[in-house]
């Protein structure tokens, strides 16, 4: 293993938190005896292809400095190469690293540890989900949730979690069923009304809403949440019982694990680790063992 790693970091993440952690956990690393370069872009597109430079290069581990979306963007540079991941979580949802048990919002720490791993040689693999040419580590979105993503990015006058409310509110007022059709795994092609589909990899999306609380990120099968059709007094009801994960019991939600999923509904934009996918219909895909990561 080389010790030159290679931390990626997004400079803007968490209003500004991504370029203040990249020296803690530079120093962490370097305390502990490795030698860090640093890689950022001037936008998404330039960005990766530095990652992915670095990884070619043959860097010892590609470590994201910053939330869910740089973490998106660093999969697509590691995914299938054996070149370690890491995370120093900093961003406003850290969806990924919460579901590896990795530090949040604690730079130092998460260096330390991400040294530590790489010293004893116990990166561990896990599973990615594979969908319209991307990799996802988490959560794909469709249905109510990605719609309330389109509308609040369409909001450029709301900031922050103001503009998230707003947008759930605007999609309550709008609120109808969605048909589906749904192929879970090689079963039948079904369709459905849904209020939701969520395809998890890992268990949260939203900075720790657990739409598939139960998911696990290392048994090569997807958990995918369905919300069928409900009234909007059932979905206010159900809707906040998704951050403590208690959704999963109510009778207008189910569960499948599955190594596979085919989605089709029209007018429907797909969410994947909270960056947009694109219009359904697609396939995704649980690939087992897709990348290594610093984590216990």
């Amino acid at each position: 293993m080389t010790s030159e790693i290679t931390l990626f970091v997004n400079p803007t993440a968490g209003s500004g938190r991504g370029a203040r952690a990249a020296q803690p956990a530079a120093s962490a690393l370097r305390d502990a005896g490795f030698s860090v370069r640093t890689v950022l872009g001037e936008d998404a597109a330039d960005a990766l292809r530095r990652a992915r430079e670095a990884v070619a290069g043959g860097t010892g581990a590609l470590i994201a400095v910053g939330g869910d979306g740089l973490m998106s963007l660093a999969l697509q540079a590691v995914a299938g190469t054996g070149t370690p991941l890491g995370a120093v979580a900093v961003g406003t949802g850290n969806d990924f690293a919460r579901a590896l048990g990795l530090p949040i919002r604690d730079p130092a720490a998460a260096g330390r540890l991400a040294a530590e791993v790489l010293k004893a040689g116990t990166a561990r693999g896990i599973d990615l989900g594979r969908a319209g040419g991307r990799w996802f580590g988490s959560v794909l979105a469709s249905g109510f949730d990605s719609r309330v993503n389109d509308r609040g990015n369409r909001m450029r006058w709301a900031g922050g979690r103001f503009r998230y409310d707003l947008a759930i509110l605007a999609e309550l007022a709008a609120f109808r069923p969605i048909p589906y059709r749904v192929r879970l795994g090689d079963g039948p092609v079904r369709e459905i009304e849904a209020t939701l589909i969520a395809v998890g990899n890992g268990s949260t999306y939203g900075g720790g809403m657990r739409i598939c609380a139960d998911a696990v990120m290392d048994d090569g099968l997807f958990d995918v949440t369905v919300v069928g059709d409900c009234s909007r007094t059932t979905l206010l009801k159900v809707f906040p019982q998704v951050y403590r994960g208690t959704h999963l019991g109510h009778p207008a939600v189910s569960v499948h694990r599955v190594p596979s999923v085919e989605l089709a509904a029209a007018g429907v934009t797909a969410y994947a680790d909270g960056e947009p996918l694109g219009a359904l219909p697609l396939t995704a895909t649980c690939v087992p063992d897709a990348v290594r990561v610093l984590a216990p």
